[in-house]
């Protein structure tokens, strides 16, 4: 049985949990268990602290996890990404007191609050500069203003958090960040058929089926505007003049093909949602 650990809270629980259901698993119905067996799946899911994941996955204790990728490399565990699952995004950057840092060198010396000790120490390393680093549980935006650290590493989307604390941003990304599926061993019995089916949700998320008509001789036009997955499915119809296409189109190129194809000559657009696949 394939044991398959899942945040129990936080920004990835949710989406984490509706993704394995489009995916065609029974997970729990009482958002207090501690874990859920789904016998028609052969899997049991376990839910846990979106920090915790890697490190049971990375012992063996867990098979495979859903965290997201700053937790799994601030865990230094056994465990390894096997795929990115496309939610969760995050950036991570360096804040400071306005104008007392313009580069990362110039937090040699210094201390750097940050809720991640072991990713940003990591990256700090790799460009050879040595810090006192301020392990922080949350909060980390104020580190600076009540005297903690001199300056902090945190997850950035707006900035306005930052902002809000008298902190701008300097240097370079530290990380791009999203939810990814982990496993110390992805050769265990049943994680393939786990990533196939996670892997037809994005598909179908991020993709739709569309149908038109158009003449035959402005096919190579309308293919060439929309080549699809693969290739296009050309259909014969009554009318010899004229064909039947089915494509696989980018959802958020939708609207954008359709004009195209329009112009192109093509009639009897329709665009209908993909809900499983397998690619």
């Amino acid at each position: 049985m394939l044991r398959i650990a899942v945040p129990n809270k936080g920004s990835l629980s949710e989406t984490a949990a509706d993704m394995l259901a489009e995916a065609g698993y029974a997970g729990r119905r009482d958002a207090r268990s501690l874990s859920a067996l789904d016998a028609r799946n052969d899997v049991e899911f376990f839910y846990l602290r979106p920090r915790d994941i890697a490190t049971y996955v990375g012992s063996g204790a867990l098979d495979v996890g859903i965290t997201g990728r700053d937790l799994l490399l601030d865990a230094r565990s056994g465990a390894r990404e096997i795929q990115t699952l496309d939610f969760g995004d995050s950036t991570f950057r360096f804040a400071g007191r306005p104008g007392e840092f313009s580069d990362i060198h110039d937090l040699a010396g210094k201390r750097v609050a940050t809720s991640y000790v072991a990713l940003v120490g990591d990256f700090l390393a790799r460009h050879g500069v040595q810090v006192t680093m301020v392990g922080l549980d949350g909060a980390v935006e104020s580190a600076v203003k009540l005297g903690v650290a001199d300056a902090v590493a945190d997850v950035v989307s707006t900035g306005s958090t930052l902002r809000a604390q008298g902190l701008e941003i300097f240097g370079p990304v530290i990380l791009e960040s999203s939810a990814v599926l982990i496993s110390a061993n992805p050769a265990i019995a049943g994680i393939d058929t786990l990533q196939r089916r996670l892997q037809g949700v994005l598909v179908a998320r991020q993709w739709v089926l569309m149908d038109y008509d158009v003449p035959t001789a402005r096919l190579a036009e309308v293919t060439a505007i929309a080549p699809g997955f693969e290739s296009p499915t050309v259909s014969p119809m009554q009318d010899p003049d004229w064909v039947a296409v089915r494509v696989m189109v980018r959802r958020v190129e939708v609207n954008q093909v359709m004009d195209a194809l329009y112009a192109a000559g093509a009639r009897a657009i329709l665009v209908s949602a993909i809900h499983a696949a397998r690619i």
